[in-house]
Formats: C-alpha cells, sequence, structure tokens
C-alpha cells in the first residue's frame, strides 16, 4: 500500500478492500482485542499462529517485509506507524474503528464502573444517614451486606439490560434510596430499650408503596424492593429471612404492613363452626342450602373457625369434587386445595388443625398428586389418606380400563407415598396417572 491520501481522510475503496481482505481477518480481531485490554493505545505484541498462505501474503503486503514462517509476531506500534505512513493515513485506532464495531475501552468501563460504584454507595450511605434509620445498628449492617452481595447492582443491570450503564446505575441507586425510604416510614425511631419499633400505623402494601414508590406495585412480591426492605424487616426484628410466602407475608405484619390477603382464596363446602358470629353463621346457612364458599385470607384473619373437636374434614385437590358435592347435597365438610397448597390453604388448615379437627386427604394419582399429599400428610398428623392406597389405585385403573376409558401415561420422576410403602412400585409398575375426578363417585358416597 502507498500513500495516496491526506491525513485524517476516510480510506479510499482499494485501502478498505485491502484491510477486510480475508487473510487480515485473524489479525485484525487480536489486534481489537490487545487494543481494548490497553486502553486503545497501540502497545505490546500480537501473535499469530499456524498462518496460511493466503494470511502470510495479507501480511507481507500490510507490513511491507516478506513473511514465510507459519508464526508472526507483530507489534502494535509498528503497525500503527505502518497504517500512518499508508494509503489508510490514519492510526490502528481510528482504523479499526473505520472497519467496525467500535472499539471498547475495557480499562476505562472498568474505571467508569468502579466509579459509579462508589458514587452509589456513598450515595446511599448519605441518604440513610439523613432519614431516622441513621441512628439504628441494624440499618448500616442492612446497607453493607447489600453492598458485598451484590445483589443490588447484579440485579438492577438484569433489569436495565436494554439500557446504557449510566441508566443502570441510576436504577440501582433509585431501588435502594426507595428501600432505605421504605424502612424508615416504617421504622421511625427507636423504643426505650433500644429495639426498632414500627411505626404505629397499619400500612396495606400496595399503600406504602404508592407512599414511597409511586406506584401501588413497587412493593409486590418477588420484586427486588421487596426483598431489600424484607431483609431490612427481619434485621430489624432480628429473625430469620423468610424463604416462602407465608413466611414473607408473616414478615411484612410484623412490620405493621398487611399484604394483599383479598385475592386468593381457599375453596370450601359444608364448614359448620360453632360460634355465634355473623360470619360463623353465614357459614352455617351456606352449609345448610348446599354453596360452596370461597374464604380470602382477610377473612380467616377475622373469623373465629371453631368446629366441634374431632370433626373429619375431607381434602381434595380439584374444584370439581366441591361442585358435585354440592351439586349432590352432601354433608360433609369439603376443603379444596385447588392444585397446590397455598397460603389461604394453609392458613385454613392450620385453623381447623388447632381446634382439633381430622383431615381425609384424597387427590390426584400422578407424582405431583403424591408430593402434595406428603406435604399435608406431613403438615398435619392428624390426617389419613381418602381412597389413596395402592388398592385403590388398582382398582381405580382397572375400571377405567374395563370402561374403554383412555389412559394416561405416569410421567415424571418417582415420588414415594409417605403413607402406603405399597403406592408407589404399582404406580411405576402400572405407569398410568389417574385425576381426581376418575374416583368422583366414589369421593361422593364417603362424603354423604
Amino acid at each position: 500500500m502507498t500513500r495516496r491520501d491526506a491525513p485524517g481522510a476516510p480510506p479510499d475503496a482499494d485501502a478498505l478492500a485491502f484491510l477486510t481482505r480475508p487473510g487480515l481477518t485473524r489479525l485484525w480481531t487480536a489486534v481489537r482485542a490487545r487494543l481494548e485490554r490497553n486502553g486503545l493505545q497501540p502497545t505490546g505484541t500480537v501473535r499469530l499462529q499456524n498462518l496460511d498462505a493466503q494470511e502470510c501474503e495479507a501480511l507481507s503486503l500490510l507490513l511491507a517485509k516478506p513473511l514465510t514462517a507459519p508464526n508472526a509476531a507483530i507489534r502494535l506500534a509498528d503497525l500503527d506507524t505502518r497504517l500512518r505512513a499508508s494509503a489508510v493515513g490514519r492510526g490502528l485506532a481510528a482504523t479499526l474503528a473505520e472497519l467496525g464495531p467500535p472499539l471498547t475501552d475495557r480499562r476505562a468501563a472498568r474505571d467508569a464502573a468502579a466509579a459509579e460504584r462508589s458514587r452509589l454507595w456513598s450515595t446511599a450511605e448519605e441518604t440513610l444517614t439523613a432519614t431516622p434509620l441513621g441512628d439504628q445498628s441494624w440499618s448500616r449492617q442492612w446497607l453493607e451486606e447489600i453492598r458485598r452481595s451484590g445483589t443490588l447492582t447484579r440485579q438492577s443491570s438484569r433489569q436495565s439490560s436494554r439500557q446504557s450503564s449510566d441508566q443502570s446505575s441510576q436504577t440501582a441507586l433509585t431501588t435502594v434510596t426507595q428501600a432505605i425510604q421504605t424502612l424508615a416510614t416504617l421504622f421511625p425511631g427507636t423504643g426505650p430499650d433500644s429495639t426498632p419499633t414500627p411505626t404505629p400505623a397499619t400500612w396495606g402494601r400496595g399503600e406504602l408503596a404508592t407512599r414511597t414508590t409511586g406506584s401501588a406495585h413497587g412493593l409486590d412480591d418477588g420484586t427486588l424492593l421487596a426483598r431489600l426492605v424484607l431483609r431490612g424487616i427481619a434485621l430489624a426484628q432480628d429473625v430469620e429471612f423468610p424463604t416462602d410466602a407465608p413466611g414473607r407475608r408473616a414478615l411484612w405484619r410484623r412490620a405493621s404492613v398487611t399484604p394483599d390477603e383479598v385475592s386468593s382464596t381457599v375453596l370450601t363446602y359444608g364448614l359448620r363452626p360453632t360460634g355465634g358470629t355473623w360470619q360463623e353463621t353465614a357459614l352455617r346457612e351456606r352449609a345448610d342450602h348446599h354453596l360452596e364458599t370461597h374464604l380470602t385470607l382477610r377473612e380467616l384473619r377475622t373469623v373465629r373457625l371453631e368446629l366441634t373437636p374431632g370433626t373429619r374434614i375431607h381434602v381434595c385437590e380439584n374444584p370439581r369434587i366441591v361442585e358435585a358435592a354440592a351439586d349432590a347435597g352432601c354433608t360433609a365438610p369439603l376443603i379444596c386445595t385447588s392444585g397446590s397448597a397455598t397460603t389461604v390453604v394453609l392458613t385454613l388448615l392450620d385453623a381447623l388443625a388447632a381446634t382439633g379437627c381430622a383431615f381425609a386427604y384424597h387427590g390426584d394419582f400422578d407424582w405431583a398428586g403424591i408430593a402434595l399429599a406428603n406435604r399435608v400428610m406431613q403438615r398435619y398428623e392428624a390426617t389419613t389418606p381418602w381412597r389413596m392406597n395402592a388398592a385403590d389405585y388398582e382398582y381405580l385403573i382397572t375400571r377405567s380400563q374395563v370402561h374403554g376409558t383412555p389412559q394416561l401415561s405416569l410421567t415424571g420422576a418417582p415420588v414415594v407415598a409417605m403413607w402406603d410403602p405399597e403406592l408407589t412400585p404399582v404406580m411405576e409398575a402400572l405407569g398410568i396417572a389417574l385425576h381426581e375426578e376418575g374416583a368422583l363417585d366414589l369421593l361422593l358416597e364417603d362424603l354423604g
């Protein structure tokens, strides 16, 4: 290549065609990586091995010296000088920028990221100090744990994956600032024994989120902000950080925050509590009229569900069982887990178990159904299987085959049924899954 253009002018078509020829591809890849590590300075050496004839020819023309060996060591400073003196008319970094894509100064990016992290935590520290949390020792521990874990910057980067680094840093700063403001609202001071005292006010979680974030969903379960605030509450109250939804709800309540307790319900039928409140009277009347009832967590917090001690309550997995029991005018009390025992279901079962009720459980004959049955039986000692033994399974499978019912294959990893050691081997041998509706007529007989 000979010099034909003025310095700084775009390379002509011939120069660009030469620079982009296949024999130089490996060179530009190696040089780009070295420049980005070097702060875009043409220093150091790149080494290419096992050069083919095409690469040797292209490098010889580029460097203006013959290369015959299969390996080459190329000093970036020499290459920079050669490009400036050639028809390219610009240095190494400018040449690679012209060829694209843009170069990244990784050293500068690292320094900038470190500076942003330093700014983030110094700002967070200043914000914390300016609130009532500044005098509470647990708050410093909370902020330090967040900083050490890297959760804030890591999660904020994921949430801002389509944003610039500056926007990602701002997202992290906004999140930790909102967490500080939320905790300062919940713990405005300390009590006489120097333990954090929640504000006397009771907050709805949506109301608190609106107050501190501007969005009623800012503290929804599963958000990064909610996790940071809950971690602060746990430290303030000196309790373990919860690992499940019931534990998180309980922790919110410790800080006088009421989670949403009306959107999820438990389906019940035939409950006849013995108390005299209007709520208990309403449940008895609905049972007398063979009507199902959906109870919310909010109702379960206020109604006193006391049944006659020793009452046997049937628990099923599928709402169709409740519907059929109501249509048939059955009288036995029934609770439905609706596929999985959620917080509201377990809250009701906990309350009934505390009054001396016993449970009889039936679910699907598949591995998920066995796992759920295990969970219920392990949680409540006074629980017996309800047509859920190996003999019941074999009978139902045989009956379905006699009736010509299409068979559903049993899939997934086997689960050992804790109440009947023969059930799992029989299910594995037959390999057929059976949904609860397959036993509907038998279950209705038991419900009376």
